[in-house]
């Protein structure tokens, strides 16, 4: 039978990914108390790699040290520490251009190994699966967050981690009923990308051992490439991007909330022709039959706001992205850091003596607006500059186009703002003003 009983939480998480186990992690370094509720039976494995770049691990690192050594436990060394383009419509596979990450910078590894690392490091009980989200309503006393297995959170402050088709951003949008406001929803970019993550013997018989030890992006006419070893280069991620000549994603799968469909070899095959030889190999390494993921973002109509009352988004939900500047996973992370230290100062103001109602509200809406303030503008440009980057992979940029000159200037300026951000600075600036608000000193 359904429960009815109502539990108090400090902080409820919903979601159970990256950000909101980052932010998980991050409160509990700060003794804030919290629960995270994820709508999946479990932990889910999506076999596929990622990157983080030099800011994400700056984040990581502030946000607990035990994020960072874990994500240094599973990244994968670099074979080189540069990011190189090539042409991949050249038999030579011209270089386009090459680009400096750093000292170990932007190291990959399995979405897979890395939560399973974060999430051992969570505290006993502190995640609730099979936890559906029905609805957020707002009362003296709290959130009140209701599941659809009949049990209820009353909860101080409630952060929306629960990825792109996020059901707290409809709460936040305000998008019920017939009210349906179209930034609660995302877009399709008209792009989609087979993955996969090869056996290395495999992927260097292919393409051979240099290009399979290092990270390399191949350009191309309305498509691009992108591989680097995972796994402690065990596999090769693989990773093709396709522009779609079809507008929309198909009615019926959207009505189903799928980005996927069935796909396969022979469509990167197609996509490729006159491509080189690197990359028809490249094509070959595909099953034949597989899933294609569609790319959706929120870039023609992003959210106007993060934040409603004593609610937020964060991550995907708030400013969900393409993979293309590396960035997404990084921005939760970033957002995870100035939650919890927002939510750190709110949870030493409230302990520090007792607090009406009215004032309780007051001081939570107050560090949920220096959050929004923080992270609007710095989101926002980073799923723009993706759609951007994109274009520019894909040749689609008219001013740019094959030139690798303008290119090399394009993409590097892109990564430099992502990367140069002081996220720590950021991290203060947001504090301090929420501290002076408060009246308190903010040192």
């Amino acid at each position: 039978m359904p429960s009815a009983t109502t539990k108090d939480v400090r902080v409820a998480i919903i979601g159970a990914g990256i950000t909101g186990i980052t932010l998980g992690l991050g409160l509990r370094e700060r003794k804030v108390p919290f629960t995270i509720y994820e709508r999946a039976p479990g932990f889910r494995d999506i076999g596929a790699g990622l990157g983080f770049s030099p800011n994400a691990e700056k984040a990581m690192g502030y946000l607990s040290k035990d994020v960072l050594k874990a994500f240094k436990r599973v990244a994968n060394p670099n074979g080189e520490d540069y990011f190189q383009w090539v042409n991949g419509h050249s038999d030579e596979g011209e270089l386009m251009y090459k680009k400096f990450v750093g000292k170990d910078g932007f190291q990959g590894c399995k979405r897979s190994d890395i939560l399973d690392a974060w999430a051992s490091l969570l505290p006993s009980g502190s995640v609730e699966f099979g936890k559906e989200l029905e609805g957020i309503r707002e009362t003296d006393d709290g959130v009140l967050v209701s599941f659809k297995d009949g049990s209820k959170v009353n909860a101080t402050v409630v952060v929306g981690c629960d990825g792109i088709r996020s059901q707290v951003r409809h709460y936040v949008l305000g998008s019920t009923g017939k009210n349906l406001v179209k930034a609660a929803y995302p877009g399709y970019s008209q792009r989609f990308c087979y993955r996969s993550l090869v056996p290395m013997d495999q992927a260097v018989q292919a393409i051979g051992k240099y290009k399979c030890s290092t990270r390399f992006m191949y350009n191309g006419p309305d498509s691009h490439i992108i591989t680097y070893p995972v796994g402690n280069s065990s596999v090769l991620n693989v990773l093709v991007v396709i522009s779609d000549k079809n507008k929309d994603w198909p009615e019926g799968l959207v009505a189903q909330g799928r980005h996927t469909c069935q796909g396969s070899r022979k469509e990167v095959i197609d996509a490729l022709q006159g491509w080189n030889e690197t990359a028809r190999n490249i094509a070959q390494l595909f099953p034949d039959e597989m899933e294609k993921w569609a790319i959706f973002d929120m870039a023609e109509n992003p959210a106007s706001t993060y934040i409603r009352g004593r609610v937020c988004l964060a991550g995907d939900a708030a400013h969900a992205t393409g993979p293309h500047l590396g960035a997404g996973g990084g921005l939760g992370i970033e957002d995870a850091y100035f939650l919890a230290t927002l939510l750190s100062h709110l949870n030493d103001k409230l302990e520090a003596g007792s607090t009406s109602a009215k004032d309780e509200r007051a001081i939570v809406e107050a560090a949920l607006k220096g959050y929004n303030d923080a992270r609007f503008d710095r989101t926002q440009w980073v799923v723009q500059a993706t759609r951007e980057a994109v274009d520019l992979f894909q040749w689609q940029d008219q001013r740019v186009g094959n030139d690798k000159v303008k290119f090399g200037e394009e993409i590097s300026a892109k990564f430099e703002r992502i990367w140069n951000y002081d996220v720590v600075e950021e991290n203060g600036r947001a504090a301090s003003g929420f501290l002076c608000d408060m009246g308190a000193d903010s040192k």
